[in-house]
């Protein structure tokens, strides 16, 4: 007898045709059936699965009645209790004034108790910092999580005691950016903080050394499509420019260059090559870099790959 895979053995039921305890439960049809004999023992079996699919683990979790996943972005991982609006009860119906004052006070205590500690009151602080520079810079929810453990660890060695948790919260997410390959600059950064380039690059350097941490090469082709969609370029010239820097990489000739400024010139190449009109203070604007750094690129890949423009 054919049947889906979805189907499961139940071995503690027995079939009254055969005897057999080898009854299978197919939740397709709402079916159980006998493994031996074929007897179907119930026809209307209730399905007690989610009446919801889902096609992710993300889906997945949003759909999911037990509440949220834990998440290292919020300072006590998403498990705290909290008191709602008060004002009405579960019926919608009003409450005593008397009782209402009773759960405003009671809601006042709760969150004083849940902020009791220096450390708890720390990791509020620094949460709240990482999602405002995520939103700032559209960081996807993977790299924020990354860095709310960077920031953990940090705050577990005692490197933010007598520093600025913004600046610490700050340089937990650019490392966690440059460990996922996440194209973010300490300028773009600089931007969205209230802490100067110089602090944030001490605070990385500090994160780098006490936590052992090594990170990957920053690669110029990561930079393209963000320059890219800032003037405009077609996907054929960025691919080109892709292309140029991947060759350039292979004859070790974009060693100790700023990525940046290499993508940037790889995609004026591109566009002079595809004849698109671009001028170089266009792309280094959209760049934020100077017009020289781009022509000294310029010509440095053109040199070095021989190309004919």
């Amino acid at each position: 007898m054919m049947l889906k895979s979805a189907n499961k053995v139940n071995n503690d039921d027995v079939c009254p045709e055969c005897g057999s305890k080898h009854i299978i439960i197919d939740s397709g049809s709402g079916e159980r059936i006998c493994g031996e004999c074929g007897l179907v023992m119930a026809d209307n079996m209730i399905n007690e699965g989610p009446e919801w699919r889902a096609f992710s683990q993300d889906e997945r979790d949003s759909r999911s009645r037990v509440g949220m996943p834990l998440s290292f972005s919020v300072h006590d991982k998403g498990l705290s209790t909290m008191i709602g609006q008060v004002g009405k009860d579960a019926f919608g119906r009003t409450i005593p004034t008397k009782t209402m004052f009773q759960m405003l006070r009671l809601k006042k205590w709760h969150i004083r108790s849940s902020y009791q500690s220096s450390i708890d009151r720390n990791l509020s602080h620094a949460m709240t910092e990482l999602s405002r520079l995520s939103d700032k810079l559209h960081i996807p929810k993977p790299v924020k999580e990354r860095a709310a453990v960077i920031y953990r660890k940090a705050l577990e060695k005692g490197l933010v005691r007598g520093r600025s948790i913004s600046a610490i919260a700050a340089a937990s997410l650019y490392a966690a950016c440059r460990d996922t390959g996440t194209p973010r600059t300490l300028r773009e950064l600089e931007r969205v903080s209230t802490i100067d380039k110089k602090d944030l690059a001490r605070c990385y350097r500090l994160l780098l050394r006490e936590l052992s941490m090594s990170m990957p090469i920053p690669k110029a082709q990561y930079r393209v499509p963000k320059i890219a969609a800032k003037v405009n370029i077609s996907e054929n010239t960025q691919q080109t420019a892709v292309n140029i820097l991947q060759r350039a990489e292979d004859m070790k000739t974009t060693a100790g260059k700023d990525p940046m400024g290499l993508a940037a010139a790889a995609l004026y190449i591109a566009c002079v090559m595809n004849d698109e009109k671009r001028t170089q203070k266009m792309i280094a604007d959209a760049a934020g870099v100077t017009e020289v750094t781009i022509r000294n690129r310029y010509k440095g890949l053109k040199e070095a790959l021989k190309l004919e423009l």
